[in-house]
């Protein structure tokens, strides 16, 4: 359905809300926005109106969790567009126009959870030296020398990645002013403007020292870590950095379908299974709720029954 954009006083001072009060990221402002419409247009396509939200009663909302389930869309995607019209209602609820909300006692579908892949230790290390295994093997085969600035940059991601357990937004948000080097710290911005500051491994501090030092990269502090441009000084961007993952992926014969993301997983998988507490990697990788980082603890109990069994002669 195409969202034409409606002159709906209350929507409009929500995401004002959103944006000033809550500093909500741009990512939540524009699904709440899609989600308001979206509902918007689907009263208006059944019932000739735009909704009058005060008035609007749980069987409507039922009705329209009808809607969204014969469009087949996933339970975690009619979740999230109730989960956006209940942050909207309770918004109303705080501005005095409505004493309940109306989306109480709606049965969502719940979503299923789906463990995430991570890679192993061994296959980490793999990846992580690719970039300067494909540097030296195109070195030795081509007759110019080829511009090693690319890949050693490339060797540098990995390596912060894996070392803090970034999402893409955060590294590719990081700026030299971030580094404490002799704290081996990085500061950066996560989910909804929150700050964190994060260990990084001396490895991950010497590969981008390493990187600026055959880039040039003027140490400035506002500039970013990571360039996808050095003429241009542009940043990396979040689809450069999933193609280049594909390709050393497929270098060292793991699933070129692996997402950056998932060296996020594997980061939180390997901690914990060398020991680290559930709330440590909570904070490691600014989760606002312990609940999202329990589902890595599936993978540390599986490894523990798998060990249980090899070892315990009663098992």
């Amino acid at each position: 359905m195409d969202h034409k954009e409606h002159q709906d006083e209350w929507i409009t001072r929500f995401l004002e809300h959103l944006e000033i009060d809550r500093n909500a990221s741009p990512h939540t402002k524009r699904n709440y926005r899609q989600t308001l419409l979206e509902f918007a247009d689907w009263r208006r396509e059944t019932q000739n109106q735009a909704p009058h939200w005060q008035t609007l009663q749980r069987n409507h909302f039922r009705a329209f969790l009808r809607h969204l389930s014969r469009k087949q869309l996933s339970r975690s995607a009619i979740q999230l567009r109730f989960s956006a019209l209940r942050t909207f209602y309770r918004y109303l609820v705080r501005m005095g126009e409505l004493e309940e909300i109306p989306i109480r006692q709606i049965s969502i579908p719940k979503a299923q959870k789906h463990l995430p892949r991570f890679l192993t230790l061994e296959q980490m290390t793999d990846l992580l030296k690719t970039p300067l295994s494909a540097l030296q093997n195109k070195s030795e085969k081509s007759k110019s020398a080829p511009d090693p600035a690319p890949l050693i940059r490339d060797a540098a991601i990995l390596e912060a990645i894996y070392s803090c357990g970034l999402r893409i937004s955060e590294l590719c948000g990081m700026v030299v002013e971030n580094l404490r080097w002799e704290d081996q710290l990085v500061r950066v911005m996560g989910k909804g403007k929150k700050e964190r500051h994060l260990p990084i491994g001396a490895p991950a501090l010497e590969s981008i020292r390493y990187y600026w030092q055959v880039a040039q990269h003027p140490k400035l502090p506002h500039l970013p870590v990571f360039l996808a441009n050095h003429a241009k000084r542009t940043p990396m961007y979040p689809r450069l950095i999933q193609l280049r993952l594909k390709k050393y992926l497929s270098l060292c014969g793991l699933d070129p379908a692996i997402t950056p993301h998932k060296l996020r997983h594997s980061f939180a998988t390997h901690l914990l299974n060398a020991g680290a507490d559930l709330r440590s990697v909570q904070e490691l990788l600014g989760h606002a709720h312990l609940a999202t980082t329990q589902i890595y603890t599936h993978l540390s109990t599986d490894r523990l029954q798998s060990a249980y069994k090899k070892a315990h002669p009663r098992a």
